[in-house]
């Protein structure tokens, strides 16, 4: 019995070490992986971003038209149109510069297509004496020009799936907006641009693609996997062979 043990201990060693650098190797290659996504990812978006201004016309008015627009997410765009300030809602425990307040998104009436685009305006600071007041905002009248970039539907921060109305919501669901409104809103937004103003800030965050931090992982797999290996190789090998040789 006492010659089977350490045959076997040192079999069951050899496998969890085994099992333990395989494991640990392959997380440092799955973050390697994120790392090359996410790169990719950024890239993309810095194309889409650096090609020239596009206008309304390039979004279409129908629902045909819409994987041509998810194409154009990201694109700098310069929207002529109208203000519909009367469905002006506002986001609410959204942050800028570690502030939290209100995202004031106004719909914009396409000039010329009459298709609507919903305008994330800008961040404004909320009252802490009144939950309930609304930040004060200058909408222009007539015929305006809009710039920024083209993005995605406003995304969801954790609810209870309530059904919200009112001008103060946490999150703004589309098919809800466009029955309360009666309005053609088109599935995608514009990031407005451009110094503040109207009331609003427009300090957006660029959002960090994380490679880094991918990296950081990838670097601590690996050198878990390697210590791994080296731990093993030290006292299942060297440590015994040192340990016969002749005093």
């Amino acid at each position: 019995m006492t010659d089977k043990t350490p045959n076997w201990q040192r079999w069951l060693l050899l496998g969890v070490a085994a099992l333990g650098v395989l494991i640990t190797f392959s997380l440092g290659l799955w973050q390697m992986g994120r790392a090359a996504e996410k790169t990719a990812l950024q890239n993309a978006k810095q194309q889409q971003s650096d090609q020239v201004v596009l206008d309304g016309r390039s979004l279409g008015t129908g629902e045909e038209e819409a994987s041509q627009r998810q194409g154009l997410i990201h694109r700098r765009m310069a929207l002529k149109g109208h203000w519909l300030p009367e469905h002006t809602v506002f986001l609410d425990n959204r942050q800028m510069n570690a502030k939290p307040g209100f995202f004031a998104l106004t719909p914009l009436k396409l000039d010329g297509s009459g298709a609507v685009v919903l305008v994330q305006r800008g961040w404004a600071q909320r009252s802490f004496n009144d939950r309930a007041a609304l930040p004060v905002l200058q909408t222009p009248g007539g015929l305006v020009e809009v710039q920024g970039h083209l993005a995605p539907w406003p995304s969801r921060l954790y609810d209870f799936g309530a059904i919200e109305t009112g001008p103060i919501r946490q999150n703004l669901d589309l098919t809800a907006y466009r029955q309360a409104t009666g309005l053609p809103v088109l599935e995608v937004t514009l990031l407005q641009s451009g110094p503040a103003s109207e009331g609003l800030l427009r300090e957006w965050p660029v959002v960090a693609s994380g490679v880094e931090k991918h990296h950081g992982y990838a670097f601590q797999w690996f050198g878990l996997s390697g210590l791994i290996a080296l731990l093993y190789v030290w006292f299942q090998i060297v440590q015994p062979r040192r340990q016969k040789r002749p005093v």
